[in-house]
C-alpha cells in the first residue's frame, strides 16, 4: 500500500537530514521540542499519580476508623429502634455490615492534664463489621470492653499526651452535669485504660476513645444507641446508597456518608490537584509551542522544496498537510515517550525513591511527620487519558500557523535566488 506523499515528506522532514549545519540545527530544535513534550507529560503523570496515592493512603487510614455511612437520630438523642433501623438498612444489597453506636463528646483527665475527646460507644461483637480498626483490635483491646467494667481504649496520640498506659485510671467528664441542692455537679467516671490504637490518622488518634455502648449509655444517660454505622461493598457508592436509605428508612433519622464527614479535606485535595494539573499543563504547552519556531525555521529552509512541489502540481492544501504531519509526528513521539517514562516512574516509585534516599543519605518522608515512610503512587486512566489528549491537541494547534505560511509560499519568489 502506497503511503500519501505528504506523510512521507512530513516524516522525512521530522528526522531532518544533517547534510548541512542548518539542517542539523533544525533537527536539534525539533528534538528539544520532542524532549520538552515528553518531560512535561511525564511530570504530569508522576505528580498526579503521587497525589492520587497520598489521597488513597489518607482515605484508607480514615476509613479504618470511620464507617462508610452513619444513620443517627436528630439532636444526639437515642434512636427509637436501632435494631429495626439496622434490619432495614441491611435490605439494601450494597450494605455488608451494620453496627450500633453511641456518639458523644467529653473531657478526659489524668492528673493535671485534660483533653477534649470524641467518645464512641460500641458493641464489640458487631463493630468489626463496619471498621478495619475494630478487626485489628478484635482479639486484643476490644475483648476487654466488658459492660460494667468501664474500660476505655484510647487513641495512641491521646494516650501519649496524657501519659496514660494500659492499666492506668483516667477520668471521663460528661458535658451535662447533675443537678443537686449544691448546684450543678459534673458527672465524673473513672475508667480503666484497657488498650490503645494507632490508625495513622492524627485527627482520630489524638481525640477518639472507644468504650462499651452500655457503659456509654449509663454515663451519658441514654436509653440506647444514638445511631447505626454501615459498611458498603463499594465505598464510592456511599452517596447514592445514602440517598436511597433516606427514602426507605422509617422514622426521623439523619444520614451522613464518609465523603461529607471530611468534605473540606476532600475539596481541598481536589482543588490542589486541579491547580497542579493546570500548572504542569503549561509546561507541556510551552514545549508544544516550541514547535512553532521549529516549523517556521523548517519552512524557511525548505522554500525551494516547496516551490518545486508546487510546480509539480502539489496544491497549497498538500503543502500544509506536509508540515502538519511533521509537527504532529513530533507531538505524537513526545507524548508516547512521556507516557512511557511517566508510567515507568509512577509504577516503580516505591523502588526509585528508596534508591534516591540511600544515594543522598536523606529521608523524603520522615515517619514522625507524615506517618508513612513510603511514597505512594496510584496512576489512574482518568488522569492519563486527558494528559495524552491535551498534549496531542496542543502539538496539533502549534502546527497550524507555520503550515499555513508554508502553503502561501510563492514558487516564483522562492526560486528566484536559487
Amino acid at each position: 500500500m502506497q503511503l500519501p506523499y505528504e506523510l512521507i515528506l512530513g516524516w522525512r522532514y521530522t528526522r531532518a537530514g544533517r547534510s548541512t549545519r542548518r539542517n542539523g540545527f533544525i533537527s536539534f530544535i525539533s528534538g528539544v521540542s520532542m524532549l520538552g513534550i515528553a518531560l512535561g507529560v511525564a511530570a504530569l503523570i508522576i505528580v498526579l499519580s503521587v497525589m492520587n496515592g497520598f489521597q488513597k493512603e489518607v482515605r484508607d487510614r480514615m476509613l479504618s476508623v470511620v464507617s462508610h455511612i452513619e444513620i443517627f437520630a436528630p439532636n444526639g438523642a437515642a434512636l427509637p429502634d436501632a435494631a429495626r433501623t439496622m434490619a432495614e438498612a441491611r435490605k439494601n444489597p450494597e450494605v455488608i455490615g451494620a453496627a450500633p453506636f453511641i456518639a458523644a463528646q467529653a473531657l478526659l483527665a489524668r492528673g493535671e492534664d485534660m483533653k477534649g475527646t470524641i467518645v464512641r460507644g460500641i458493641d464489640p461483637a458487631h463493630e468489626g463489621e463496619v471498621t478495619d480498626l475494630a478487626v485489628e483490635l478484635k482479639n486484643t483491646a476490644l475483648t476487654q470492653l466488658i459492660p460494667g467494667n468501664f474500660g476505655i481504649v484510647l487513641g495512641g496520640e491521646l494516650a501519649r499526651s496524657l501519659g496514660a498506659r494500659v492499666g492506668d485510671l483516667v477520668t471521663l467528664i460528661a458535658p451535662s452535669g447533675q443537678v443537686t441542692p449544691a448546684g450543678v455537679v459534673p458527672r465524673l467516671k473513672q475508667m480503666t485504660v484497657v488498650g490503645t490504637f494507632d490508625s495513622g490518622h492524627f485527627e482520630y488518634d489524638s481525640a477518639l476513645v472507644l468504650i462499651h455502648q452500655d457503659d456509654a449509655a449509663r454515663i451519658f444517660r441514654l436509653e440506647g444507641p444514638t445511631g447505626v454505622r454501615l459498611k458498603l461493598k463499594d465505598l464510592n457508592q456511599a452517596r447514592q446508597v445514602a440517598a436511597k436509605l433516606g427514602s426507605s428508612l422509617t422514622g426521623e433519622v439523619l444520614i451522613r456518608d464518609w465523603t461529607r464527614q471530611n468534605r473540606t479535606w476532600f475539596a481541598a485535595v481536589q482543588l490542589e490537584k486541579r491547580m497542579m494539573f493546570i500548572i504542569l499543563t503549561l509546561i507541556v504547552a510551552v514545549a508544544a509551542f516550541n514547535l512553532v519556531s521549529t516549523l517556521v525555521m523548517t519552512v524557511t529552509d525548505k522554500r525551494a522544496d516547496i516551490a518545486i512541489l508546487r510546480t509539480l502540481g502539489a496544491s497549497p492544501k498538500s503543502i500544509m498537510y506536509i508540515f502538519i504531519v511533521q509537527g504532529a509526528m513530533v507531538g505524537v513521539i513526545g507524548t508516547v515517550a512521556g507516557l512511557t517514562l511517566g508510567l515507568l516512574v509512577a509504577l516503580n516509585i516505591d523502588v526509585i525513591v528508596p534508591a534516591l534516599e540511600n544515594a543522598l543519605n536523606a529521608s523524603f518522608l520522615p515517619r514522625d511527620i507524615y506517618l508513612i515512610s513510603r511514597m505512594p503512587s496510584d496512576p489512574q486512566s482518568s488522569d492519563i487519558m486527558p494528559i495524552a489528549i491535551i498534549s496531542l491537541v496542543l502539538a496539533f494547534l502549534a502546527t497550524i500557523y507555520p503550515s499555513w505560511r508554508a502553503s502561501r509560499v510563492n514558487p516564483a519568489e522562492a526560486l528566484r535566488y536559487e
